[in-house]
């Protein structure tokens, strides 16, 4: 995928750090530590932002909420066919296609670790396109980890990936807590 290049100016990258350390920061504070008026601060933001530059992402700080982290590195002869699986999943961050001998890494957010763990075996290992997955659990972040984490107002009659309740063998054993994303869910965060 070309990247379009963007030249940032001091001001810019001082902008971006300021906000980077403290989203909630005023453009009127901004001005005062860039030296520049209220109005100019909010037009480069918006231009920033119009280019995708920069991004405010709302999400959950994992440290604080007690979620784990997994980490998925999975060989396959489909990456856009897995990655589509989860684009609708509560649990899934995001996924990235890679070089080398496994070239796609996922990464899911969960309560528990039998849900995660259900959900790669389920639905990744089981998957004739998949050659192999490795499961690891992220155990510390240095920093905060901030993730935007799906949630859904009104319960769904069908989870998004398809997968029944009554056909996932982890759920009626009771090592899965369910789909965030329907009735059937018996965790407690989402």
């Amino acid at each position: 995928m070309p990247q379009v290049k963007f030249t940032l100016d001091e001001k810019d990258r001082k902008i971006i750090s300021l906000l980077h350390d403290n989203h909630d920061l005023s453009q009127e504070e901004i001005a005062k530590k860039v030296s520049l008026s209220q109005p100019s601060v909010a037009m480069r933001i918006k231009k920033l932002k119009d280019r995708g530059i920069l991004e405010i992402v709302s999400g959950v700080n994992l440290n604080k909420v007690g979620m784990y982290l997994a980490k998925v590195m999975v060989r396959t002869t489909n990456t856009t066919k897995i990655l589509n699986i989860f684009r609708g999943c509560p649990f899934f961050i995001n996924g990235f296609i890679v070089s080398g001998d496994e070239n796609l890494m996922l990464l899911f957010a969960g309560e528990d670790l039998a849900s995660l763990e259900s959900i790669i075996d389920c639905r990744i290992r089981k998957d004739k396109d998949v050659q192999s997955a490795d499961f690891n659990i992220i155990i510390s972040s240095i920093k905060d980890f901030v993730v935007p984490i799906r949630i859904v107002e009104r319960p769904l009659n069908k989870p998004p990936c398809g997968v029944e309740y009554k056909t996932c063998q982890a759920y009626s054993e009771n090592r899965c807590f369910g789909c965030p994303a329907t009735n059937r869910y018996k965790g407690v965060f989402w």
